[in-house]
């Protein structure tokens, strides 16, 4: 039987006796990861102060995590947008699903938007946490990555994503190449 160790308002961990060793787990709360994307087809990132991590200010896409269980992401994606940039989208793709399961257990979604139009809803997190919004080209965001300046983590590869995804159906991500 499953015995939760410790729970906090993010996270969850639980120990579990499996045929004589003793099982770890960690229950993340679910997220999303959103792409806002304008209509000359660049990308909002964000600076955000986070006074907890190793680098106290960092550039990244829209994130959050879902307020209640079984929220739909798409509604998690749209609320984010108009609380960390002030825009909503008119339209919501989920690119990615990753579901975790294991040591580590969450869902998380990435989310392509577009068609994106000017709403503003208060940041619960504060409004001074949000230092700048730049829309970046792909170019540039390789840039960013190629510098360190943005993380090769999980927000690199939605962008690779929807890149694939994109560019040849419809030319909207231009490229040097």
């Amino acid at each position: 039987m499953e015995t939760v160790k410790y729970q906090g308002v993010f996270v969850k961990l639980t120990e579990e006796e499996i045929e004589g060793a003793t099982w770890e787990r960690v229950y993340l709360k679910s997220g999303v990861q959103v792409f806002p994307m304008t209509d000359d087809g660049k990308f909002y990132l964000i600076e955000e102060r986070r006074p907890h991590e190793k680098n106290p200010i960092r550039l990244k896409f829209v994130t959050g995590l879902m307020d209640k269980e079984g929220e739909d992401p798409l509604d998690t994606a749209n609320r984010e947008l108009q609380e960390e940039i002030g825009f909503k989208a008119d339209k919501l793709e989920i690119i990615n699903h990753r579901h975790a399961t294991g040591t580590i257990n969450n869902h998380f979604y990435q989310v392509l938007a577009t068609g994106l139009t000017k709403s503003k809803i208060p940041n619960p997190d504060g409004e001074d946490t949000i230092v700048s919004i730049k829309a970046y080209s792909i170019d540039e965001i390789y840039e960013l990555l190629d510098s360190g300046k943005l993380p090769w983590s999980m927000g690199a590869l939605g962008i690779i994503k929807i890149q694939r995804m994109h560019l040849k159906k419809s030319k909207l991500i231009k490229t040097k190449n």
